[in-house]
């Protein structure tokens, strides 16, 4: 507060900074209190005296409690408000920020800079390390006010040196709310440096497309999160090697199974559970629907002409009075159909052809048991493509099933994990990031979604699939035919398929019984969607839907970018109601999440026994029955060396990480708005309602199902 009187004398003595002498009159002196840059004490000729009362704003720094997060850097804030700006103030430390600390400071203005809207950070090299850029993880910003307010401004990034960084508060808000001039300028810059910094490159046609980074330290500090240099060790064969204690292996064929079991001496339980029953036929169609892959498989009402199983073939697998078209007719037999590998080259491995099969399964669902009944192992048919039967030889039979779980393995890794999760989960998080600015309610709902996807990808495509990574070198599916594959599986890719709701509809799996991925991903999309419904409508009326063009703007860059234009996707174009959105936010988290989570959490356990899960074939499918036996059975397995390699890959691929965060779990905080806290503590609260649900189911099972059990699912492609 200024109180002053008649003309006015400001008395400067010597050497003090705080005063100066000049007279003036009271208006002149009122416009000079307003803009002076320190406080100062004015005395009158009738000794009367005033004082500017300097604004106090308290700021609490919080640095993350990453490796590296601390920093020795000068760092600078300055605050702007709706009238002005304080001016750049270093945020004076002698110990420097260390990771995990919070540190409160005081900054001080000499005139009130009106509600305040935005906090400027800048960091500097320290003087006696002027060539240094010691990297600041800024966990987030807290501004009491001079009147009491406590503003929290998040952050969650990295911070350079010589680089300005120009924060918002948490409050979700958008376009079309957005009144202030500072804010709508701060909204444009915000996107068109996003726009700058995160860019499309086509990695192969018809496939979707990257992020334009080569590797993972490329990446804009938006998105590096935590990541670090051991992250990326954790991502190489080797760190499973290590872990595994595996030897270096040779290129021989296994003189039998039983060496397979030595292999790895610190089994969980579900590897030795598929150890001791993958021959088995019920556990065979067991992994259809809670294995790695429950996607394939589609109840079959009439059979394709391309797989001419008769009556007489099955009749013995049936109940006595029925028959496979009465059968289907009561929707009791399921179809899994390869048709993706069809003629599909096989690769070499260490100067050695290996082959690819494209087969039928045929299974029936009878007093709670999914049997197969018969498999073809080509898709056109003919005298050398013959039907196998669970009747026909023991060694007959094992290795017409030992060729569809090879194709499992690429189907599965190739389009249900890769593809439909990762890949995808990239378009959303770079469309996203182009078009959503950090003050956007979607932006604040989905960066927790994102957590890592975009590194872990980056690192798939150096490691897993380029010309010299894992597919090449150990499966049969190789690099050519791998692209041919994945381009027909992005060719089928449909907005339903990613909808667990319509995609159990559409594949006919409504009543199937123990099928936990059903049971399971189903109450989690509705606890989802619950969730996005309720945050959703908070934020937006239809009307905002049809006006919010950053969110159009995400939708038209997901539909080209993610190769999914065509009509028979069946992707949105637009959005136009609050229910059509809150489904689509549903189906994106749900894909990152409890999909990935689904196809992914489980490879070690099912994967972790090579003959149940081989990742190629050295043989090629048996052109006639009866001429299969032990031996040619190992001589078709993968090699020793192949055999390793691929368990070492499986385990680091389905390993969880150290600083992962479950679904729901949202440790860095980017809402202060009662009503998405409160809806966060409800989706908390539904999600451990389901995780005790599961744990009871499970608890009555020979083999639980815990892959969608709500803590085994992170919130992201973590890995």
């Amino acid at each position: 507060m200024i109180v002053y009187c008649c003309p006015l004398r400001f008395h400067r003595p010597e050497n003090d900074d705080l005063h100066f002498t000049i007279t003036v009159f009271p208006k002149v002196a009122e416009f000079f209190l307003q803009t002076a840059a320190e406080e100062l004490t004015v005395c009158t000729e009738y000794q009367s005296c005033i004082r500017v009362t300097m604004s106090k704003y308290t700021i609490q720094v919080s640095t993350g409690d990453v490796l590296y997060a601390g920093t020795s850097n000068r760092i600078y804030i300055k605050l702007t408000g709706k009238i002005c700006n304080s001016g750049p103030h270093q945020l004076q430390t002698k110990t420097g920020f260390w990771a995990g600390s919070e540190q409160t400071f005081t900054v001080e203005c000499p005139k009130k800079i009106g509600k305040l809207l935005l906090v400027e950070l800048e960091a500097k090299s320290p003087s006696y390390m002027p060539l240094i850029d010691d990297e600041w993880f800024c966990s987030k910003i807290i501004v009491t006010t001079p009147e009491g307010d406590r503003i929290l401004f998040p952050c969650h990034r990295w911070m350079s040196c010589e680089k300005k960084l120009t924060l918002r508060d948490s409050v979700a808000i958008l376009k079309t709310q957005d009144k202030a001039p500072e804010l709508k300028a701060h909204r444009q810059e915000n996107l068109k440096r996003r726009r700058q910094d995160f860019n499309w490159r086509i990695h192969a046609q018809g496939l979707p497309h990257a992020v334009l980074a080569e590797s993972p330290y490329e990446l804009p500090p938006e998105v590096r999160f935590s990541f670090t240099k051991e992250k990326e060790f954790q991502f190489t064969s080797a760190a499973a090697f290590m872990k595994l204690k595996l030897q270096c292996p040779s290129y021989e064929t296994w003189s039998r199974l039983e060496d397979l079991s030595g292999l790895i001496s610190d089994k969980p339980k579900t590897l030795e559970y598929v150890e001791k029953n993958w021959k088995m036929d019920e556990f065979f169609g067991y992994q259809f629907l809670n294995g790695l892959n429950p996607m394939i498989i589609k109840c079959c009402s009439k059979l394709p002409e391309k797989f001419p199983v008769t009556n007489e073939m099955v009749k013995s697998f049936l109940p006595d009075t029925s028959t496979l078209e009465s059968e289907m007719k009561k929707g009791n037999i399921f179809l899994c159909d390869y048709e993706r590998l069809r003629d599909l080259e096989g690769n070499e491995i260490n100067k050695k052809k290996q082959y690819l099969a494209a087969p039928l399964c045929l299974l029936f669902s009878t007093q709670g048991k999914l049997m197969p009944i018969a498999i073809q192992l080509n898709q056109e048919p003919g005298p050398g493509n013959p039907i196998f039967l669970p009747s026909d030889s023991e060694t007959d039979w094992l290795l017409a099933k030992i060729f569809v779980r090879n194709a499992e393995f690429n189907e599965h890794e190739l389009n249900f994990h890769l593809l439909r999760t990762h890949l995808m989960g990239e378009v959303f998080t770079v469309a996203m990031m182009r078009n959503f600015p950090s003050c956007h309610p979607l932006f604040k709902l989905l960066i927790p979604h994102t957590r890592y996807n975009l590194q872990i990808n980056i690192m798939a495509r150096s490691v897993l699939i380029s010309v010299d990574g894992v597919f090449p070198q150990f499966t049969a599916i190789g690099n050519d035919s791998m692209m041919t594959f994945l381009k027909r599986a992005a060719s089928s890719l449909t907005y339903s398929s990613f909808c667990i709701p319509d995609d159990i509809k559409e594949r006919g799996l409504e009543k199937i019984p123990h099928y936990y991925y059903r049971d399971d991903g189903l109450k989690l999309w509705d606890i989802i969607f619950k969730f996005v419904s309720g945050f959703v409508s908070h934020y937006y009326s239809d009307q905002d839907v049809q006006a919010d063009k950053e969110l159009q703007a995400w939708l038209t860059e997901i539909r080209k970018n993610g190769q999914l234009e065509h009509s028979e996707a069946g992707f949105p174009k637009s959005f136009c109601t609050v229910k059509e959105l809150a489904k689509f936010m549903t189906m994106v988290i749900f894909t990152v999440s409890a999909q990935h989570a689904a196809v992914n959490s489980g490879q070690f356990d099912f994967g972790g026994w090579m003959p149940n899960f081989p990742s190629s074939l050295r043989c090629p499918p048996p052109r006639q029955k009866g001429e299969t036996t032990g031996q040619s059975v190992l001589e078709t397995l993968p090699d020793v060396s192949t055999t390793v390699n691929a368990i070492a890959v499986v385990y680091l691929l389905s390993q969880e990480g150290s600083d992962r965060y479950p679904l729901g779990h949202y440790p860095e905080v980017s809402f202060t708005e009662e009503v998405p806290l409160k809806l966060i503590t409800q989706f908390k609260n539904d999600l451990l309602d389901l995780e005790k649900k599961i744990d009871s189911r499970n608890a009555k099972l020979d083999l639980p199902y815990a892959y969608l059990n709500p803590r085994n699912v992170d919130n992201s492609v973590a890995i």
